[in-house]
């Protein structure tokens, strides 16, 4: 059995099959508690006023509210759609224990929809239930949120609500389930290892992120009119609140005030920085020049990369996972676009999608103790088809389902803004505010 993502993970399922809660009864710990309570703040800072920052700085100042305004919706509505099914699609495992594994294998059933059974003593390990929902609410918010930024500047708000919404329903809380469930979701007995988020989050955000922008198409006047950043001292100020609220996203994973949670914050920082440094320097070979743009995407790029692995990976396995991640990131994101010519607009698909699939994999070998990790990997090899095969039904999964969505989207109500409101910008013809009143 592999070192799996939560230490509470038994409490879990026992709290969510009345017939196994009998049998162990948790104690609530203080020390727990406070850790899980900053761990949840830290991951909503995330996306708010993280991700918007970063995402508001890069692109056109036109376009400035219109993406931070996507964020924001999104952390409503995903906070919302948690509550009354999001939660109990994800997490639910009556059907399980109930023996109907064809089905729930692959999602929840809906015994805890609107938080049914949800009572202030409710506990999940040694700490409130209620806490590990909002925590795995602020995962839930954060991981449409960062599709956004693959079809920036060309979305109708309208349809960016609907396509993410129904996109949450039918893609995101299936994958938490198949990973993260317990016995009987589907990825969890394939034994695939995703700590705090590599598939779930990164490698399912990635793949729709680039689904939509093939599917909506390039900007106008991309890639022949100049759409540099316009204010990359707000993207540099958004990777800062991602860098230090990324703690709370793999640290927290943990689900307790521990050593994995401390060795997580380690590699996770070790990783962060060396995929910073090799993002730079490949950009400087490359370029002549290293860019304030490259460093704050290979600080993401290193965040996305240790995910999977931040419970099982020991310093050395971070430093690697990371340089990997901030070499082979900054080569997609520039170079692989460039030559295939989609518009991914903010590299969502080139950082995350490619960041998640690096980390994914090499948590597969530097998890094993002979690498220097601490998860029980015994064959290495064995364990990398396993990731493989992880990556590769997210993959599969997520690409078919978002396009289906899209279509349907686009035939009932359109996806994409006019020309003439693309041209005006977004901030404007869509939300009657101006970003900058100059």
């Amino acid at each position: 059995m592999t070192l799996r993502r939560f230490a509470g993970l038994g409490a879990l399922l026992s709290l969510l099959s009345p017939g196994l809660a009998m049998a162990q009864e948790a104690t609530l710990d203080s020390g727990d508690t406070a850790w899980m309570l900053t761990a949840t703040a830290l991951v909503l800072f995330m996306t708010i006023p993280g991700l918007a920052l970063f995402y508001g700085g890069m692109v056109r100042s036109k376009n400035i509210l219109s993406v931070m305004m996507q964020c924001f919706a999104v952390t409503g509505l995903m906070s919302i759609l948690w509550m009354v099914y999001g939660y109990s699609l994800a997490f639910d495992t009556t059907g399980m224990e109930a023996g109907v594994t064809n089905f729930n294998s692959f999602v929840g059933g809906l015994d805890r929809a609107f938080l049914s059974g949800l009572t202030p003593d409710s506990l999940i390990g040694a700490f409130p239930e209620s806490v590990f929902i909002t925590f795995q609410m602020t995962f839930a918010i954060i991981t449409p949120a960062l599709i956004v930024g693959a079809f920036a500047e060309r979305m109708k708000f309208s349809a960016m609500l609907v396509f993410l919404g129904v996109w949450f329903t039918l893609v995101y809380a299936p994958i938490a389930h198949m990973v993260w469930s317990g016995d009987g979701g589907l990825m969890w007995d394939w034994g695939v290892l995703d700590f705090a988020g590599g598939t779930v989050v990164h490698i399912n955000a990635g793949i729709a992120g680039l689904v939509a922008c093939l599917v909506l198409g390039k900007r106008k006047g991309y890639p022949t009119t100049p759409m540099a950043p316009h204010s990359l001292g707000l993207t540099l100020i958004g990777a800062a609140m991602l860098w230090v609220g990324w703690f709370g996203f793999n640290a927290g994973s943990a689900a307790a005030a521990d050593s994995t949670a401390g060795m997580a914050m380690l590699v996770t920082q070790i990783a962060t920085a060396a995929a910073a440094l090799g993002w730079m320097f490949a950009e400087w070979i490359a370029h002549g020049k290293p860019s304030a743009l490259g460093i704050a995407s290979g600080v993401v790029a290193g965040l996305v990369a240790i995910t999977p692995a931040a419970g099982t990976v020991g310093p050395m396995g971070g430093l690697v996972i990371g340089l990997a991640s901030g070499v082979v990131c900054f080569f997609c994101a520039t170079s692989l676009k460039r030559k295939l010519g989609y518009d991914d607009s903010l590299d969502v698909f080139g950082v995350h999608g490619v960041g998640g699939i690096v980390g994914a994999l090499l948590t597969g070998a530097f998890a094993a103790p002979v690498l220097g990790g601490f998860g029980e990997v015994e064959n290495i090899a064995l364990q990398l088809w396993i990731q493989f095969k992880g990556v590769l039904f997210t993959v599969i999964y997520t690409a078919i389902v978002t396009f289906v969505i899209l279509k349907v989207i686009d035939l009932v109500m359109g996806l994409r803004v006019t020309e003439e409101q693309e041209t005006v910008g977004l901030d404007l013809s869509l939300h009657n505010e101006r970003g900058y009143n100059l």
